[in-house]
């Protein structure tokens, strides 16, 4: 297939697996209580475990698709994932629930940094904006399928189903990306061979966590939203379909954000008010009973900010030092979004409700503001150096 729109249609299903496969815990966390007799922080931990192998692999991650090549990198990526499923369908053992995880958490990584690279290879330079909303979109798009289908599953036919029908869709993913092929007169990258200046490392590990910190607030939703619902007396498949709402408005809000941004010239604005939205929703869906209004409201802000938070990192990386920054800006998303869902998981067994990890992800969001705050005067002072 040569048709860009074509190559982008296939890698946006394709990512859209790791989205699935990520939210297959939650969407049934309730299930997985009654079979293992564990708790909340148990669930967390094994939802935080997804990105672990993200700290380790996301620096090298572009390194190893040059040394393999793109098919056989993303074909590896997800025979990982699909390996990673079966082993929790087939094991009655929390422990082997861990294993698997940690498995298909690895290959998702890798499948991350490789489809990124692979759809910037087929759009640099040809609506790449455009293209990446579009690509980006796919995580929403798969968490909020999960929550409308593994529930009803897993009440129908258990956790183990639901397991299963994530490996099948990696699975599928296997036989679509047969179908990539690089774009004409494409030559491997060359891996960035100059470091990072002081302040653009740090400018972009401000940026890491920002985007970090966002989504561990955005993730308290469908991590722990059903858990919250459940406890008010909601079915599982009805609490899985209510949060479902968030992800579906916020793939229509991820690409209207970017363009509100470009659009005003002042995607800070649009980021730090969007930012102070989602955390006050956040608070306001564990005291409220008007969970649906909420819900709405939050996929339709929710998304605002991911494109201007996105769009961070590029603003001080050059071509040669692109590789090694965006590495450490996903080492750091990666470190936060392992470590967000344990501890609200802690949290919410200490205080015996969901509740709190949702307060707790108002908090990480509210944190976001003052660290753009603090990534433009980073940048300023930087730029104020090189002209001197």
């Amino acid at each position: 297939m040569r048709n860009r729109w074509g190559i982008l249609a296939i890698l946006f299903v394709v990512r859209l697996t790791i989205a699935f496969q990520f939210q297959s815990v939650a969407a049934v966390a309730p299930l997985l209580q009654q079979s293992f007799g564990v708790g909340l922080a148990d669930i967390g931990i094994l939802i935080g475990l997804y990105f672990t192998p993200g700290i380790v692999l996301a620096l090298p991650g572009g390194a190893i698709g040059r040394t393999l090549g793109d098919k056989p990198t993303t074909i590896v990526a997800l025979l990982l994932m699909t390996a990673g499923s079966l082993v929790m369908a087939t094991t009655d053992v929390w422990g082997w629930q861990m294993a698997g995880r940690l498995a298909s958490g690895a290959g998702g990584v890798l499948l991350t940094v490789q489809l990124t690279k692979m759809g910037t290879d087929w759009f640099a330079g040809k609506e790449i904006a455009t293209a990446m909303a579009i690509f980006v979109n796919s995580w929403p798009a798969g968490v909020a399928i999960s929550l409308l289908v593994l529930p009803a599953i897993g009440t129908a036919y258990g956790a183990g189903a639901v397991f299963l029908v994530a490996g099948a869709l990696t699975a599928i993913g296997i036989v679509l990306i047969i179908f990539y092929q690089s774009p004409p007169g494409a030559t491997a990258s060359a891996a960035g061979s100059r470091l990072l200046d002081p302040l653009a490392l740090l400018a972009v590990i401000v940026a890491g966590a920002i985007w970090g910190l966002y989504n561990i607030g955005f993730a308290m939703i469908f991590s722990f939203g059903p858990s919250l619902l459940v406890e008010r007396g909601w079915s599982i498949a009805a609490a899985g379909s209510a949060i479902s709402l968030v992800m579906w408005l916020s793939v229509i809000s991820v690409p209207s954000g970017g363009y509100l941004a470009d659009r005003t010239k002042r995607p800070f604005v649009v980021a730090i008010a969007a930012s102070l939205v989602v955390a006050a929703l956040l608070a306001w869906l564990t005291r409220s009973d008007a969970v649906i209004a909420i819900l709405v409201l939050g996929g339709l802000i929710g998304g605002l900010p991911a494109g201007p938070i996105m769009s961070l990192a590029a603003r001080v990386l050059a071509p040669e030092t692109r590789a090694v920054g965006m590495g450490v800006f996903y080492t750091l998303f990666y470190a936060a979004m392992m470590l967000g869902p344990a501890v609200a998981g802690r949290l919410a067994k200490s205080a015996g409700t969901a509740a709190v990890a949702l307060d707790l992800g108002a908090l990480t969001v509210l944190a976001c503001p003052p660290l753009m705050w603090l990534f433009e005067r980073i940048v300023s002072v930087r730029h104020r150096r090189a002209r001197s």
